[in-house]
């Protein structure tokens, strides 16, 4: 009972996802050949809202549930990790049709492949998690 807030929440993304197209194949067709802008609106609106919350949480010293101040970490400087990482996302994302968040909503639809691809992400993740220390960062 007391996670109940955060299934609630992923109830909610994934119905405002589902309902918005977001998670249909064919918009994401659309972005990737560059034929429609309702992915890139709907990724531009969340970039836009990401950074009006950090900016109003740094300025204002908004606290968390807890109390605890929001703290964004500095990452480290280098642009070859994430223009590498992006391709590999973006093919990943191009050929599958779905991101991290719409695999369980697919799922949640009744595509019941995308139990497939979700193995292989946790796979993914778990050989990354084991190889981390040998990779270049």
């Amino acid at each position: 009972m007391k996670y109940i807030k955060f299934l609630l929440v992923g109830i909610f993304f994934g119905i405002v996802l589902t309902k918005s197209e977001a998670v249909s194949w064919y918009r994401i067709y659309e972005m990737f050949r560059f034929q429609s802008f309702h992915m890139y609106g709907i990724i531009g609106t969340a970039v836009l809202s990401g950074i009006l919350f950090l900016q109003v949480s740094k300025k204002g010293h908004l606290k968390s549930i807890k109390g605890a101040d929001i703290f964004v970490p500095k990452k480290d400087r280098g642009i070859i990790r994430y223009i590498v990482g992006g391709i590999i996302f973006g093919l990943g994302w191009a050929l599958i049709g779905a991101c991290p968040g719409p695999m369980y909503i697919l799922l949640g639809t009744g595509v019941y492949s995308m139990l497939i691809v979700i193995a292989a992400a946790i796979l993914g993740t778990f050989i990354y998690g084991v190889l981390k220390n040998k990779l270049p960062h």
